[in-house]
């Protein structure tokens, strides 16, 4: 069934938690409700937004347009050999409830990625990852169907231009196409990538390596760094770490030799955490109104309790320009700005 409301609040739909509403407000649960509702007349005046669990979004109002809302689940095995399984999964399914489902199932390759917030169908939009992970190291295909004509579509791997925290799905097809369905490859036989940040540590003091134990330590990590979004709005981590040469690298070793930083062997540049850049520019824990840098981790920007989507847009402009001034690093926006 086809739920549909005007003026629909969208407070528990994103994680930063603001009070703004979408004019209209469309949630489907199959293929075929989807379909029924791009024909609605309301599309073809309207701009229409697609909503999964809201985790990279930052409304700077209310939204005058539609807002389409996948609730397509489940999580099913389709095809499996002796090394591993193809998993077909909704767009509508909660990412952690599927890593817990991977875990539980002994399926390994995402792991790592537990606790991570949003739906499936928008884990090939952002190309989501952390500690070592990307989506695409387990990706295999994705059906939708065309906003404009309601006509199906299926995209491999090759095709979606995975790159960090980014993919087609960003780009060239952009507000172009609506994820049913995602198909992910699981091994059989775990591999764990543990030789990031200090995972291995956390592991080993939960004892042997083992999906389950890599799962509780990933969430115990992120627990203690993120704030809990119903407590403090957020989006997580809000901006991307930056890639940049060897030669903007040496110039900010020249004053802060400690700076850490990752090879890119791809690409010849490097990675710089973006919360070392900003802790070091003195931002952590600051407040601009509202919004704040928060206290553990100043990668995250939070909602203090009433903060406004511009607000917290102020404080990231405020944070983009002085990384510029102190280091001549641009950061680039994970969160994507609604207006």
């Amino acid at each position: 069934m086809i739920n549909r409301f005007e003026n629909y609040p969208l407070k528990k739909h994103h994680t930063f938690g603001l009070d703004v509403t979408a004019k209209y407000f469309f949630e489907y649960a199959s293929l075929e409700e989807l379909l029924q509702i791009l024909v609605d007349p309301l599309l073809q005046t309207h701009d229409c937004l697609l909503l999964g669990g809201g985790s990279n979004l930052l409304f700077l109002g209310d939204y005058k347009g539609v807002v389409l809302h996948s609730a397509i689940m489940g999580m099913e095995v389709i095809e499996t050999n002796a090394r591993s399984v193809v998993v077909k999964v909704g767009a509508g399914v909660e990412w952690d409830a599927l890593v817990e489902w991977s875990v539980r199932n002994n399926f390994g390759g995402i792991e790592n990625l537990s606790w991570i917030p949003g739906d499936v169908g928008a884990a090939p939009v952002q190309n989501i990852g952390a500690y070592g992970v990307e989506f695409k190291d387990v990706f295999v295909k994705a059906e939708g169907v065309y906003l404009a004509s309601g006509e199906p579509f299926s995209i491999d791997h090759a095709a979606c231009d995975f790159a960090y925290r980014d993919s087609i799905f960003k780009n060239e097809l952009k507000n172009k196409v609506v994820l049913t369905f995602v198909y992910l490859r699981l091994d059989k036989s775990p591999r764990f990538l543990l030789d990031y940040g200090n995972v291995r540590e956390a592991v080993e003091m939960l004892g042997e390596p083992s999906l389950r134990n890599v799962r509780q330590c990933i969430v115990d990590i992120r627990r203690q760094k993120l704030p809990d979004p119903g407590v403090f709005g957020n989006a997580g981590s809000f901006f991307k770490n930056p890639m940049v040469d060897v030669s903007v690298l040496s110039a900010v070793q020249a004053d802060f030799p400690e700076v850490p930083f990752y090879t890119m062997p791809e690409s010849g540049r490097v990675k710089i955490p973006a919360g070392w850049l900003i802790e070091k520019a003195g931002w952590k824990g600051q407040s601009l109104g509202n919004a704040a840098v928060h206290k553990n981790q100043a990668l995250v920007l939070i909602n203090k309790g009433h903060a406004t989507g511009r607000e917290i847009l102020t404080l990231a402009e405020a944070i983009e320009a002085d990384i510029r001034y102190k280091f001549n690093i641009t950061l680039q926006r994970e969160v994507n700005v609604v207006e």
